[in-house]
């Protein structure tokens, strides 16, 4: 196997190692919602889950309370308004802003998602991170290695099954 040259350059390149293990974990977890046969990227359970607590929401808020850029959020939803989980209305006073609202369907499949995805979700995200002990680094490396060892998938097939750790 090659070097793992990010590992290699500690504390250097940490930012770049955590955005290589949020690109795992939500590769890992849109396969996970994939098999439930939702067809909504797993991404952007965030912003809907926003909608749902904060009800129609300016798209500026949105980025404020998810912490991510405006245009970003703006992207997000201009697909979910085209796949129908959102609907938006221009502002009478400012034709440029936009407050977005969920609809019905997205609403169902939320509560249905909160219910039957996201503890599975959850439980195997916890099990991944209950590897290693002590520095962030040293941390971080055991939870790769468990990602690599044991994908989500087969952590939740496990939990599944009746609480087994999912490790091979």
């Amino acid at each position: 196997m090659a070097e793992d040259i990010l590992r290699t350059l500690g504390y250097l390149a940490l930012g770049s190692r955590m955005k290589r293990l949020g690109e795992t974990l939500q590769a890992q977890t849109q396969a996970l919602v994939a098999d439930t046969g939702a067809d909504l990227p797993a991404a952007q359970y965030p912003l809907l889950e926003a909608l749902e607590r904060l009800g129609p929401t300016k798209i500026g808020v949105l980025a404020a309370v998810l912490g991510v850029a405006q245009p970003g959020v703006t992207r997000m939803v201009d697909k979910l308004e085209a796949a129908g989980w959102v609907e938006t209305q221009r502002d009478n006073d400012d034709r440029r802003v936009r407050t977005v609202r969920l609809t019905a369907t997205a609403a169902r499949m939320l509560d249905q998602a909160r219910k039957d995805v996201w503890p599975t979700i959850e439980a195997a995200v916890a099990d991944a991170c209950a590897t290693g002990t002590g520095p962030l680094l040293d941390r971080l490396a055991a939870l790769e290695d468990a990602l690599k060892e044991a994908p989500l998938a087969r952590r939740a097939a496990a939990g599944r099954k009746g609480g087994e750790d999912g490790r091979s």
